[in-house]
């Protein structure tokens, strides 16, 4: 059996062949269809290129005379970090800010019930595994989610006995902070995303602390993800592609899972390919896992060498829901659900993301609306920078606390933000009291701001 740094294995004799007709260059994507064996593959050039920008222009996205203005604004950041740094127009986004996308990694939330239910404490790392796995099949959608404002918050009930909490604790650097919990578990995660332009490609990296807590195993876990990469975002058909290793650690025990994402070559090889083991604490291998992140997770028993065992079967552990047919924004089942007033508490925050009016002039096909919206959100939170430095006052988000906790990760070290408990205080403060009147959530103007004094909001 290889160390588990020798398991990043390749996608076979298909991504070899593969790769050796990199050199061909972008003439060959117009012609592979009609290669014998391969009708009805997704031909992706892996380089990028400006085969499919009519594509995408019919798409009601980008328009050639937009890229071509937007290359020349973007072209001098090649090399820089992009998060906050570049205004972006409308028409890339999704009417979704960063906050509720990280609510989308609860939609399979069942399988850390059957995590924390488990006996087996390797089998407990598959469920596990496969519940990370399964937020990538929202990852590949290619519109751009709204960066949240300071003090945004996002709520969500109604699913699983979960409740959930995230807020922008911080605008410069961008981090957001989350905590989910039901009778089986308790998420928290602290996240930072750091970006490389590129040119025609942005690099992603995933800086950020996630914990795990298993209440009935009484097991905390950590996750490391791959990095991802959204492609061809300015010429061409953009794509995002995750290649590289997720590591999940059970940090009281020592075990652990490397699962490794495929790259993408030519013809669509190895895209969406996941492959590894779950090991002990010793590092030997206890069962293998296989699927495609956009598809479903399996697993089967193993022997030292890596090998199934005999005798044993190879199991589906997690397979995606079926999603709705030619959604505009390649929205899931639970996307629509987590943007709905439906996963709402009844006494919703005023913070809350659902009701942030770019957001919701974009959900019902506005653009003009959307992008006047934005620009007003973000002159305001400037406004409130400018106060906030005049008076010297520190910025204290309202759930979350800084602790002195500084967390290394493969891309940088992150400061560390803890849940302190205050929201559900306030959740059962909410459900206790008997005069709260029922207000049209919908009414509710959104309002993340510590200073009221400042121009109105509306303005």
């Amino acid at each position: 059996m290889a160390p588990i740094s020798d398991q990043k294995q390749g996608a076979g004799f298909f991504a070899s062949f593969a790769s050796t007709l990199s050199s061909f260059g972008s003439a060959m994507s117009k012609s592979v269809n009609g290669l014998l064996g391969y009708e009805g593959l997704e031909i992706i050039n892996p380089d990028g290129g400006t085969e499919d920008a009519e594509i995408e222009a019919q798409k009601g996205r980008w328009k050639q005379e937009d890229r071509d203005s937007y290359w020349k604004m973007m072209h001098k950041y090649i090399g820089s970090d992009v998060t906050s740094m570049v205004t972006l127009p409308v028409l890339i986004f999704e009417p979704m800010t960063m906050l509720q996308k990280m609510a989308e990694l609860m939609e399979y939330s069942y399988l850390l019930d059957l995590a924390d239910e488990c006996e087996d404490p390797h089998m407990r790392l598959v469920y596990a595994a496969s519940w990370f796995v399964s937020l990538y099949f929202a990852v590949q959608r290619t519109w751009k989610p709204f960066n949240p404002i300071l003090g945004e918050t996002y709520e969500m009930v109604n699913h699983g006995g979960i409740t959930f909490i995230a807020e922008q604790v911080s605008h410069h650097p961008p981090m957001s902070a989350a905590h989910a919990e039901n009778e089986h578990f308790v998420y928290d995660i602290t996240s930072k995303l750091k970006t490389k332009f590129l040119g025609n490609s942005v690099d992603i990296y995933p800086v950020g602390r996630t914990r795990l807590t298993l209440k009935r195993a009484g097991v905390v876990l950590d996750l490391v993800p791959p990095p991802s990469k959204a492609n061809n975002i300015i010429f061409g058909r953009t794509w995002v592609d995750s290649p590289g290793d997720m590591i999940l650690t059970n940090l009281t025990t020592g075990d652990k899972v490397v699962l490794y994402f495929q790259p993408c070559g030519w013809f669509g090889a190895g895209r969406y390919e996941v492959d590894g083991y779950v090991y002990n604490a010793q590092e030997e291998p206890k069962f293998l896992m296989t699927g495609k992140w956009n598809e479903f997770m399996s697993y089967q028993a193993c022997d030292a060498e890596g090998e199934p065992k005999p005798g044993s079967e190879l199991k589906e552990v997690w397979r995606v829901a079926e999603a709705p047919k030619n959604d505009k924004f390649q929205y899931t089942h639970f996307a629509h659900k987590i943007n709905s007033f439906d996963t709402a508490p009844k006494k919703l925050l005023p913070s809350d993301s659902r009701l942030r009016p770019d957001r919701l002039a974009l959900e019902h096909g506005d653009l003009s609306k959307a992008g006047l919206e934005k620009t007003r959100l973000e002159e305001r939170q400037r406004a409130e920078k400018r106060t906030r430095e005049a008076n010297g006052d520190e910025y204290k988000p309202k759930w979350f606390d800084l602790t002195d906790e500084i967390a290394s990760t493969p891309w940088g070290e992150l400061e560390v933000y803890r849940y302190n408990g205050e929201y559900g205080q306030h959740c059962k403060a909410v459900d206790n009291s008997e005069s709260i009147q029922e207000v049209e959530t919908k009414s509710i103007e959104f309002n993340p701001w510590k200073y009221h004094s400042l121009p109105d909001a509306q303005t």
